[in-house]
């Protein structure tokens, strides 16, 4: 699983962000702001070994991913939950589960999801946005 982000040049720094995480940094040059990115999510996760790829595109464009797929969903289910805000009850109740441990396995990487879960858990997390699959362009 990749996510998809963004880089651009803002006076002598460049910005880069991915914005399905919220996470955005800066660095004094694009490959400064390409290891700043990954340091920070790597940061973020706290998980010993987890390591952030970056991938390079054309122009603005570039993707990350880790072969860590379990701890890279899981940090993203964290994330999106806590960008809107939400309790694991609040997300629970949108998945129509009567309890919230159910939920909590996939954000503390317990549990792995299929990819049909994944866009339930997803789609609860992020009620007014969809999630489209898309070949990578890097």
């Amino acid at each position: 699983m990749r996510l998809p982000g963004r880089i651009l040049k803002n006076g002598k720094y460049w910005i880069i962000e991915v914005p399905l995480l919220a996470v955005t940094t800066q660095g004094r040059t694009k490959e400064d702001a390409c290891e700043m990115i990954a340091d920070a999510i790597e940061s973020l996760v706290n998980e010993e070994g987890f390591q952030i790829d970056v991938f390079k595109g054309r122009g603005d464009y570039f993707e990350i991913g880790s072969s860590d797929f379990p701890v890279l969903a899981s940090f993203l289910l964290r994330r999106r939950r806590m960008i809107h805000g939400l309790t694991l009850k609040e997300v629970a109740r949108r998945l129509g589960a009567k309890s919230y441990n159910s939920y909590a396995r996939y954000e503390q990487g317990r549990a792995i999801p299929t990819i049909e879960t994944f866009n339930r858990l997803l789609t609860a997390l992020s009620d007014e946005v969809d999630f489209v699959l898309t070949e990578s362009r890097v």
